[in-house]
């Protein structure tokens, strides 16, 4: 989880994470939707379900990155956003 506060205004946070598969990281999207949801809490918007390399999931203030793992590889995005402060990095 990245906090972009302080590099960009398009949210605060960032969570990134990687599935092993596109079955897997479609799971992961759903249970996050639906824990959020059971809490009240819905996307504005969600992307990518239908392929499952790179979910993303808009809540406004916080975007969820899904990636399989050679989309993840590819696009880097904690290299991209490398001003932004690491919250949480769980291995």
């Amino acid at each position: 989880m990245l906090d972009i506060r302080k590099v960009s205004i398009i949210a605060d946070y960032f969570v990134i994470c990687t599935g092993t598969s596109d079955r897997h990281v479609k799971a992961i999207a759903k249970e996050i939707d639906e824990k959020l949801g059971d809490a009240g809490v819905d996307p504005i918007n969600t992307e990518g379900m239908d392929a499952g390399e790179w979910v993303l999931m808009d809540y406004g203030t916080v975007l969820v990155h899904i990636f399989d793992k050679k989309t993840r590889d590819y696009y880097r995005l904690e290299q991209l956003w490398s001003g932004a402060q690491p919250v949480l990095v769980v291995q």
